[in-house]
């Protein structure tokens, strides 16, 4: 399978992520028209303050650009703040999504340094398209679950899933965070990508069959006034 063969495959699972505030990436993490139950994921920061202040979040599938308006009563959300990882679960069929998700990698698998990988989302320049970039794995951060990558990650771009390709399938190894900048000699120079593990959606794969139970687990909106955690550098 080469690049533009994945490109198309992703493009399916993919959508844009909008808020009051902020803007970002997500994919397709779970489909069921059985228990009638979808869920997009992304990165934490992309949802957490319309999290926190109940505000309503759209969500534009960006190969038909059907969108749906998912206000509090309409969703749960699940937030990872360690891993800076969620996932936004809502009623099946609200977006023309596939009906099968793209497979994620074993959790306890870690793509090796050196292997080329990819990701697609929406950047702030061009927050209308769809953008590929790529690069070659730099390190794999046990304590952070977080892959160090030598590629382009700007403001949008956050909840882009990375993928490599096996073969003739696309695999999914985790979701784009952050930005580590270079700044040792005064300004800001190029860095690292971050690239968290896929292991808090194989764990919510697991524990969430239906939207209610979903709900039910939600994570708590964190209050306005509670302290956030210390930023991983450049939240995107």
């Amino acid at each position: 399978m080469e690049w533009y063969d994945a490109i198309e495959t992703v493009r399916s699972h993919l959508v844009r992520i909008s808020t009051p505030s902020k803007t970002g990436t997500g994919f397709l993490l779970t489909s069921s028209a059985e228990t009638q139950f979808m869920s997009i994921a992304t990165a934490a920061h992309v949802l957490e303050h319309a999290h926190a202040w109940e505000e309503p979040i759209r969500i534009t599938h960006d190969s038909t650009g059907h969108s749906t308006l998912l206000r509090p009563q309409d969703r749960a959300i699940n937030l990872r703040a360690e891993t800076d990882t969620a996932a936004i679960s809502f009623k099946f069929g609200s977006l023309p999504l596939p009906t099968v998700p793209m497979s994620l990698i074993d959790y306890d698998f870690n793509v090796k340094p050196g292997v080329e990988i990819g990701w697609i989302g929406f950047p702030g320049i061009f927050s209308l398209n769809a953008c590929f970039f790529s690069g070659r794995i730099s390190f794999w951060l046990e304590k952070d679950r977080a892959y160090l990558v030598d590629g382009v990650v700007i403001h949008g771009v956050s909840g882009a899933p990375a993928i490599f390709v096996a073969e003739d399938h696309v695999k999914v190894i985790g979701v784009v965070t952050n930005y580590y900048p270079n700044r040792q000699v005064g300004e800001a120079l190029p860095g690292l990508g971050a690239v968290r593990d896929v292991r808090h959606f194989q764990e919510l794969l697991q524990a969430t069959p239906n939207l209610a139970q979903a709900q039910a687990q939600e994570t708590p909106p964190k209050g306005a006034t509670d302290p956030l955690p210390p930023a991983a550098d450049e939240n995107l």
